[in-house]
């Protein structure tokens, strides 16, 4: 199908959620449609590549999408497995949040589900301790300051004698997180040495704190403070959103992606799965040349939203391709170290009590715990046709020289440990899944990571590993650098922009920005 999509199905307007403070980043205006039909490949079906194809396929560019797996959703992708009991499930790289804040991602979902009646809220976000200590989000207020002081009040994790012992002035640069500035004052050091030059208690620090670094499958003594930073202001010192989250209600390919990939076919693109690119060449006539599958075919323009060793890869393999300073930026990235989920298929449910969700700390490698039958309606229809449950372990971070079998082992160990009545259960079947290409935002890394734009105004880059100046993370800075780079194209062609939204920019109390620009100037 060619030309302007049905009224119907025109993108909706960016909605935000219930922080009046979100900032609204207009759309550059230019003309609506696309008369000449520029022609553009997208690389990379993951969230940033399927949100560059939207905002430019609605436009009327002609978009030709290219994922080298044989399904869409990059690491929030899912494809099917057939059980030992003859039932056939769908798999997936594991849990994912879908929280409040993350307006552009919930815009791209949007399109094909207005009211996002596909996600459901869970109702807490739980963090468990080995020493039993628990914390939970659910009663902590949403607006800061006051989510931060609730938070302090309502955890055992913080008692008053390790609050007295506390350096509070290494923290005030939380207060008023601002982007690119927090890289500039906090890159150089890590996550971990930036907590402890407050002093956070221990527990504190492991319940409510390394809960964010480790998002980022990563030690946090390889992590930039200046990352852990913008994730406290985005879930909790910026936004008034607060901390609990949705998931999708089935899996992903069919709440999310399926649903996408129609809407993108509706407006003209094609989605090429299971077509990795071999090459990507600038020729002469001011075109891309790109190949895949066997055949070549021309572009006037070109997304790279690949994860950082598929763009590294195909950077290496295109050797014309931007100028010496982006390729060298490119050579730079590097992955995270790996992670591993289990999918476990029980005979028997878990106790009533357990929540979806679970966070876990000194647990060995386990880092959270899903109970997918809460929420999910493929493993629900599962359980109460077996009578058994379906649960999901993961561990980030996983060293490197760790023998994989030994981790797949102890993560079921530690099941028992906080789940004591999974001892008894029979594994009807499981799944190992191991992974290794999240991107290491490494100490001091930022000014060397690629930004959308390049030197080449038709090559842009889109992903979560790429350099923007919004105060936006993980699945939605996904989001938000594939529209930034459809935007970047659409500049180019006079075409209308997609508007964005964000957190706000900047602290929320002016007393308490005061005091971080103190710091920041070196006051003591």
């Amino acid at each position: 199908m060619t030309g302007s999509a049905p009224a119907h199905e025109r993108r909706p307007a960016p909605r935000r959620g219930k922080d009046r403070r979100a900032r609204v980043l207009p759309a550059r205006p230019g003309a609506r449609h696309a008369a000449g039909r520029p022609t553009a490949a997208v690389i990379g079906g993951g969230i940033a590549g399927l949100a560059a194809a939207t905002a430019l396929a609605e436009r009327g560019v002609t978009v030709t999408l290219y994922e080298r797996e044989p399904y869409l959703g990059g690491r929030v992708g899912g494809w099917p497995t057939r059980l030992r009991d003859g039932s056939t499930v769908t798999m997936s790289r594991g849990f994912h949040a879908f929280f409040r804040q993350y307006y552009n991602l919930r815009g791209l979902l949007r399109r094909t589900d207005p009211a996002l009646a596909g996600l459901t809220g869970l109702p807490d976000y739980p963090l468990l301790h080995a020493d039993g200590l628990r914390d939970s989000f659910r009663r902590v207020p949403r607006t800061p300051p006051w989510s931060a002081l609730g938070f302090v009040a309502l955890s055992p994790s913080f008692r008053l004698r390790d609050l007295r012992a506390m350096n509070p002035v290494p923290a005030l640069p939380l207060l008023d997180v601002r982007v690119p500035d927090v890289y500039h004052r906090l890159d150089g050091t890590s996550a971990h040495d930036f907590l402890e030059a407050i002093g956070f208690p221990e527990q504190a620090r492991h319940l409510a704190f390394e809960v964010f670094s480790r998002s980022f499958f990563a030690d946090p003594r390889r992590l930039s403070a200046a990352e852990m930073a913008l994730m406290f202001h985005i879930y909790f010192l910026g936004s008034a959103e607060g901390l609990l989250f949705d998931v999708p209600r089935s899996p992903y390919p069919a709440a999310l992606w399926a649903p996408l990939a129609e809407y993108l076919g509706r407006h003209g693109a094609e989605v090429r799965t299971a077509s990795p690119v071999g090459h990507v060449e600038r020729v002469p006539a001011g075109a891309f040349e790109v190949t895949a599958d066997g055949a070549t075919r021309r572009y006037d323009a070109v997304v790279l939203a690949l994860d950082a060793a598929g763009l590294r890869s195909l950077v290496a393999r295109s050797e014309r391709l931007g100028d010496p300073a982006w390729r060298e930026r490119v050579a730079r990235l590097r992955t995270a170290p790996p992670f591993l989920v289990t999918r476990l298929w029980l005979d028997r449910p878990v106790a009533p009590d357990r929540p979806g969700f679970l966070g876990t700390s000194g647990f060995g490698g386990l880092d959270n715990i899903s109970v997918l039958n809460r929420w999910e309606d493929e493993a629900a229809r599962w359980a109460a046709r077996t009578g058994g449950s379906v649960l999901e372990l993961h561990a980030y971070a996983v060293d490197p020289c760790a023998a994989r079998h030994d981790q797949e082992r102890q993560l079921l160990q530690q099941l028992h440990r906080v789940y004591p009545e999974t001892r008894v259960a029979q594994v009807v079947d499981v799944r190992h899944e191991w992974r290794e290409d999240c991107p290491l935002f490494s100490v001091g890394g930022y000014d060397h990571r690629p930004t959308v734009r390049t030197s080449d105004a038709r090559l842009v880059v889109a992903g979560d590993v790429v350099r923007t100046d919004l105060p936006v993370a993980l699945m939605e800075r996904a989001a938000t650098t594939g529209f930034q780079a459809a935007n970047a194209l659409l500049e180019g062609w006079g075409l209308h922009g997609q508007t964005l939204w964000t957190v706000p920019d900047r602290g929320r109390v002016a007393v308490l920005r005061k005091a971080a620009t103190w710091v920041g100037r070196g006051g003591t």
